[in-house]
């Protein structure tokens, strides 16, 4: 087992038993509820928005799920809390195409940090919406859309 390969499932088995951010925000400005029926994740991402600075001041998440999607939930929080509104499109934007091959953080530019760590998920197709479920309900939520959102 390589050294990324190892580290990349002591870090999702962390934050799958001990997650980051994982409680409703009360007084919420932002929320979207999502759904993966392939995997049976089932989540409601929140957030507290400064919209008159575009900052997201708290991001969170509750439901259930299989251990990449809550450990892609905690990592994004965690990430995102105190990030701008448009350096978080962007980065969801450059997440999606990680998880999905088309970029390769290894040789391109990219804003991922630690969470270049999900690069792998590409070579499991089957398992990208699980890691991608929550940011796009983030999205969802910052787009203030009120239907469920899905990954089928």
């Amino acid at each position: 087992m390589s050294y990324d390969n190892e580290l990349y499932q002591q870090v999702i088995l962390d934050h799958n038993r001990n997650p980051k951010n994982f409680r409703e925000i009360k007084n919420a400005t932002h929320h979207c509820h999502g759904i993966n029926p392939l995997c049976g994740d089932d989540m409601t991402v929140y957030m507290e928005v400064d919209s008159e600075q575009g900052v997201i001041r708290d991001i969170s998440f509750v439901g259930t799920g299989c251990a990449i999607s809550k450990a892609s939930s905690s990592m994004m929080t965690a990430y995102l809390k105190g990030r701008s509104l448009e350096e978080s499109r962007v980065i969801f934007d450059e997440f999606h195409k990680m998880v999905l091959g088309e970029l390769d953080p290894e040789k391109q530019e990219h804003h991922l940090g630690k969470l270049k760590l999900f690069r792998g998920i590409r070579d499991y197709p089957s398992r990208t919406k699980c890691a991608s479920l929550a940011w796009h309900t983030m999205i969802g939520a910052l787009d203030k859309k009120t239907e469920e959102i899905s990954t089928e």
